[in-house]
C-alpha cells in the first residue's frame, strides 16, 4: 500500500509513519510539508492508495488544497488528520468526499483502531458529528453475544464474507446480525456503528 502524509511538521509526519507501519507492515510511506510538495508526489507516483493530510499548512487554504488532490487524483482515497474538530469543518470534508476524520488528540489507542479501519477499507469520523441522541439511545442498549462478536469483527475491517466464515455461519446470518446490531446502537451504516460504539465503551 503507497500512503502520503502531508503535514507541517516532521515529527508528526514521522511518528504518524511509525504507527502506520506497525499496522501495514507492507506500506510504502511518501512525507510532504505542506499541498504543494504533496501534488508533486501525487504526480509522480500516479497511483497511491491512501492520502493522509492536515487541514492548517502553510502554503494554502485547505479547500483550495482538498480540491487540487481530487482533481490530481480522483480515485485516491483520502482522509483529514487535524487539530480542528470544528464540525462545520468536519462536516465541510465530508462533502468533498473525505474517507475520514481523525482528530489528532485522539487518544493513541482509539488512534491506531482509527487507523486500522481505514488502512482496511473503512471509514472513521468522530462521533461529535452524529446526531447526539444515537449515543444516548444507544448507552441504554445492551448487545447480544452475536452482536458483540459481529461488532469485533466489524471493528477489524473484516467484510461479511469474512466474519461468516470466522463465525461458521451464512452471509445471510451476517447480514442479519449487523442490521441487528446497527439498530441496536442506533446508527446506520457499519462505519458509525464502531464509532458510537467506541464513544459508549462497547469496544
Amino acid at each position: 500500500m503507497k500512503i502520503l502524509i502531508a503535514d507541517d511538521h516532521a515529527l508528526f509526519r514521522d511518528g504518524l509513519s511509525n504507527q502506520i507501519e506497525q499496522i501495514a507492515t507492507d506500506s510504502i510511506i511518501f512525507q510532504a510539508g505542506n499541498f504543494s510538495q504533496a501534488f508533486k508526489i501525487i504526480e509522480e507516483e500516479q497511483n497511491l492508495d491512501l492520502v493522509i493530510l492536515d487541514l492548517d499548512m502553510p502554503d494554502m487554504e485547505w479547500v483550495e488544497g482538498i480540491t487540487e488532490i481530487k482533481k490530481k487524483s480522483a480515485e485516491t482515497r483520502f482522509i483529514i488528520l487535524s487539530a480542528s474538530e470544528d464540525p462545520k469543518t468536519i462536516k465541510k470534508t465530508l462533502e468533498m468526499g473525505v474517507s475520514g476524520y481523525i482528530p489528532k488528540r485522539m487518544e493513541t489507542k482509539i488512534l491506531k483502531g482509527a487507523l486500522q479501519l481505514i488502512l482496511n477499507g473503512g471509514s472513521y469520523f468522530p462521533p461529535s458529528i452524529f446526531d447526539p441522541q444515537n449515543n444516548l439511545h444507544a448507552k441504554n442498549k445492551t448487545l447480544t453475544v452475536r452482536q458483540a462478536e459481529v461488532l469485533g469483527f466489524i471493528a477489524q475491517g473484516l467484510s461479511n464474507k469474512q466474519i461468516a466464515y470466522k463465525m461458521s455461519v451464512s452471509e445471510a446470518t451476517v447480514k442479519l446480525h449487523v442490521n441487528a446490531l446497527l439498530r441496536s446502537v442506533g446508527a446506520t451504516n457499519r462505519t458509525q456503528a464502531v464509532i458510537i460504539a467506541q464513544k459508549i465503551g462497547l469496544i
